[in-house]
């Protein structure tokens, strides 16, 4: 038996106390010494909180346990709640990892195999779940408590403010103070606003005197609109902000928003932010979710700008009579930033189609695609057969323990209770050896592939007319295996595609082809 070491802090207050990861350490490495397993392997998440899974070390750990030929068959940990402390989390991956033939063992919380060790178990998960969402209560309590008072808890201040500092009872506090060059372009925003000019307006009115956000990028729609919804600039401290339809409520519903007005010096009246919310109400479209709607766009998600390189996005005009692929930047942030403009959507679909059939799906890349699939099964066959006397010694060398283990028995040297959990753990590990055996012997047996070439003639075939026949979806998933990214030149009123390709290509350039918009008709 081989084991892994997990250990894990959430925060350096914690690694100053008895859980440190050095502490942590020592004491799984000890256990695993004291039991004769050999330490495969260490996994280390620092600053990291368990109420989630995605922890970079735990994930890695997962990944690694899950491979034919891992190195470990158990995971220590010092106690449960350093693998989880939410119970949906810590029943899935040990289910995961038990699939896999690997279990997790806590150093300090014994558990033994029994109806009665499982109940402990539950129990203690509940009991670390219950710990960590209360401790996060009483942090999420501390924080309301000093917004309530006024006060800021840290971020970056808003565009208009910076950070000034304040010392109440020998502690000190962050509050918000006015950065007047700043504060002069808020204003203008609203006054702009206040006046019916639309945010696409005022984004290009800005960008078009060169003027920059605090980190040196152009102005955009969205950044325009968080300012101009933003109550921080009425003077009023905001925490727990989440951007719900009705505004009322933070991430979790539970969890009203603090609102306290009147906490630092304000850049616009009540008044006028009043106003401006209320007209950007009216201007505002109808929002739709994205699944009462279908996207139209053929390539979404693969276009993308050769100017300015940023994603090109499909656009309905004219109620929807015609459709275009329109840079976001343009889109956003108007021709100042990028004057690629927009793109007809059937000419571009057409053009991309068009190469993909002449280049990419021709009968003699599908023979090279079969000739390389067959290279690769006939030179698993000799890395399986060797795997597969590799698994067969350790088989055998599994059922030369379990022997031993029955001749101690028969001969009285041993109790049954003192052997029955090794041979508990001996049947397990021959079980899963033999279930990996069974899948190396499948392996070896996967045939040639033998296409002929009417048949490659009929594949080719069939699978451009897929693109005719089959729906968007069905399209678009087929796309995207084959196509990595697709760039538009206006300019030159084409592009290049850029393709995944798994073998040398019949094309120019191998992975790269020119698309002309001009020749593709629509």
């Amino acid at each position: 038996m081989k084991a892994a070491l997990y250990a894990r802090v959430s925060s350096q207050g914690q690694a100053d106390r008895d859980l440190s990861i050095p502490a942590q350490l020592k004491a799984l490495r000890e256990y695993a010494d004291k039991k004769g397993w050999p330490v495969a392997a260490e996994y280390i998440d620092e600053a990291e909180s368990a109420r989630s899974a995605d922890r970079p070390k735990f994930q890695e750990m997962i990944y690694d346990a899950k491979l034919k030929n891992k190195a470990f068959d158990l995971i220590l940990v010092w106690k449960f709640s350093r693998f989880a402390r939410n119970r949906e989390d810590s029943i899935l991956y040990k289910k995961l990892l038990k699939k896999h033939g690997v279990d997790v063992i806590s150093i300090n919380e014994p558990i033994d195999d029994t109806p009665s060790g499982h109940l402990m178990e539950a129990m203690l998960e509940a009991v670390d779940e219950f710990y960590s969402i209360n401790l996060a209560h009483d942090a999420m309590r501390g924080l309301k408590e000093n917004a309530t008072r006024g006060y800021r808890n840290g971020g970056t201040p808003p565009y208009g403010y910076r950070m000034g500092k304040v010392v109440v009872h020998g502690a000190p506090k962050n509050k918000l103070v006015v950065e007047p060059a700043e504060a002069i372009i808020i204003k203008r925003m609203f006054e702009m606003s206040r006046h019916g000019v639309g945010l696409k307006e005022i984004v290009r009115a800005l960008n078009g005197e060169g003027l920059r956000t605090r980190a040196g990028r152009p102005w955009s729609i969205t950044v325009v609109h968080y300012i101009l919804t933003n109550e921080a600039y009425t003077g009023a401290n905001i925490f727990n902000r989440h951007n719900h339809a009705d505004g009322k409520y933070a991430k979790n519903p539970n969890e009203v928003i603090v609102r306290v007005p009147n906490t630092h010096e304000a850049i616009v009246s009540k008044e006028v932010f009043e106003t401006v919310a209320r007209l950007m109400k009216e201007r505002a479209p109808k929002v739709m979710h994205p699944r009462e709607t279908v996207s139209e766009y053929l390539l979404s998600g693969m276009v993308y700008c050769k100017q300015c390189g940023a994603k090109m996005i499909g656009v309905p005009a004219k109620s929807g009579q015609f459709h275009y692929y329109v840079c976001q930047n343009y889109l956003k942030r108007g021709k100042e930033v990028c004057d690629c403009g927009f793109v007809n959507r059937q000419k571009l679909e057409n053009a991309v189609i068009s190469k993909l059939r002449e280049n990419v799906l021709t009968a003699r890349n599908i023979a090279k695609l079969i000739e390389a699939v067959n290279e690769e099964i006939i030179a698993s066959k000799g890395g399986v057969k060797d795997e597969i006397a590799a698994m067969e010694l350790k088989i055998a060398d599994c059922n030369k323990r379990m022997h031993k283990l029955y001749n101690a028995l028969e001969t009285g040297l041993m109790e049954l209770a003192d052997l029955a959990p090794r041979i508990k753990d001996l049947r397990g590990q021959i079980a899963g050896l033999e279930e990996a055996l069974r899948a190396l012997k499948a392996r070896q047996e996967r045939d040639i592939l033998a296409i002929s070439g009417p048949e490659i003639a009929c594949y080719v075939k069939e699978v451009q007319e897929f693109l005719q026949t089959s729906t968007l979806t069905e399209s678009k998933a087929f796309l995207r295996q084959w196509i990595k990214r697709i760039e538009v030149d206006k300019d030159k009123d084409g592009g290049t595609i850029e393709y995944y390709m798994p073998v040398k290509a019949d094309i120019p350039g191998s992975r790269h082809a020119v698309i002309s918009m001009e020749k593709s008709g629509g």
